[in-house]
């Protein structure tokens, strides 16, 4: 286990029934939302017919997203780093009457068989607080030939505006763009991040041929949870979050 695997399993145990409180009216189980600003899965369109298929949740802390695809006829599974984000999504299956399998693993390597899912996808998860350089190779193993790996997480803009010190959002670019770093914050949490370039060598390199990036616009009007992500203002002129699909060559 590396310093971010077990600094992030430490904070997630310690902040999971907090955040779970703190969230619960936007992490919805009935319409499956993208974002901090909760954006439907229905008008994005971002993974398509879940019917009869089977996916993962790549970090899925609540379930909650696992629930709301279950509804929809998915044979799902939640995988997350966290045993008390998991005692939470156990409860909150349990309490809905669906089949949802949980499994406690690290993303970087899944105890998974080969070829075991059409679909893996996450809101933020896996993608924000693992090593792409492993999570990515790791769904490509794990997804079936022309399956859709699909994740929202932050953007490289956001990253890049974000002072460390006070972890305000800036008009102006603060961080350096290439070779950004893992950021460990004060409270040990760790997230990744990758420039744009790096991204698409690290998809090619692992077999994913890219479908789109689609760059989240919240609405004017819209609310959030998550007050301290991005000012509304900020992420109606620049993408603070988007959204990668992609599709494991054939």
């Amino acid at each position: 286990m590396t310093n971010h695997v077990d600094g992030n399993r430490a904070y997630w145990n310690k902040t999971s029934a907090e955040y779970q409180a703190r969230h619960a009216a936007q992490l919805g189980k009935v319409e499956p939302t993208w974002g901090v600003w909760a954006i439907p899965e229905r008008e994005l369109c971002i993974l398509g017919d879940v019917a009869g298929k089977d996916i993962l949740e790549f970090g899925c802390g609540g379930a909650q997203w696992s629930i709301a695809l279950a509804r929809r006829g998915a044979r799902m599974t939640g995988l997350d780093l966290s045993a008390e984000q998991l005692r939470h999504a156990r409860a909150f299956v349990e309490s809905e009457g669906l089949s949802v399998t949980l499994v406690e693993s690290n993303a970087e390597a899944t105890p998974f068989a080969p070829a075991s899912f059409d679909i893996v996808f996450c809101d933020h998860g896996a993608m924000t607080f693992a090593d792409p350089r492993k999570t990515v190779p790791e769904a490509a193993r794990i997804l079936r030939p022309g399956g859709l790996f699909a994740f929202n997480m932050a953007t490289p803009w956001l990253d890049v505006a974000i002072e460390r010190n006070t972890e305000n959002v800036t008009d102006r670019f603060v961080v350096d763009y290439f070779d950004m770093p893992p950021w460990c914050d004060e409270a040990g949490q760790t997230t990744f991040q990758l420039g744009y370039g790096d991204w698409i060598r690290l998809f090619r390199q692992s077999g994913f041929l890219i479908d789109d990036l689609v760059e989240l616009r919240p609405k004017a009007t819209a609310t959030t949870t998550y007050e301290g992500y991005a000012p509304i203002e900020w992420a109606r002129r620049y993408p603070a979050e988007h959204i990668w699909k992609l599709r494991r060559e054939t």
